[in-house]
């Protein structure tokens, strides 16, 4: 089956806990502290932030209380973007995203099933942005709240 590599998982992670600090006051975080809370080794984040900064994703601040930020707002970048930096291309199967690479395309019936599950695929998350992931979370903190407290009564 088709699966995110972790440098895809773990950078949308890494981003996500940078959008959930955005606009708290927070200038920057260390990948250190991202590091422990994500449970993410700090070796494998460091691989994974050159990307993102490289393609102005975040932003590195430098000094006493440095770090890293979003360099822009959560609403503003696509998960499809972030997804492309980190693994590349979305596209199930080589032949929809080069023509080159098969001679059957043109006559190919599974070549219209792989290209029209790339296009859902590209449309999903095209449409998520990092402000969605963290109304997402924020929602899955307040249902798990909401049961422990209900569990306690």
């Amino acid at each position: 089956m088709i699966r995110l590599s972790t440098k895809g998982r773990y950078g949308t992670r890494l981003l996500l806990n940078l959008a959930a600090r955005y606009g708290d006051g927070t200038p920057s975080v260390i990948l250190k502290s991202i590091s422990e809370e994500e449970e993410i080794s700090i070796r494998y984040l460091e691989q994974i932030i050159i990307p993102l900064k490289l393609n102005k994703i975040v932003r590195s601040i430098r000094g006493a209380g440095g770090g890293y930020a979003l360099s822009r707002p959560p609403s503003q970048i696509k998960l499809s973007d972030v997804l492309r930096i980190l693994e590349g291309t979305c596209c199930l199967v080589e032949c929809v995203d080069d023509e080159m690479f098969c001679d059957r395309r043109s006559f190919c019936a599974t070549h219209e099933v792989w290209k029209g599950a790339t296009e859902l695929l590209k449309n999903y998350f095209s449409n998520l942005t990092l402000q969605d992931l963290v109304e997402i979370q924020e929602k899955k903190k307040k249902k798990g709240r909401d049961k422990a407290k209900a569990k306690n009564h």
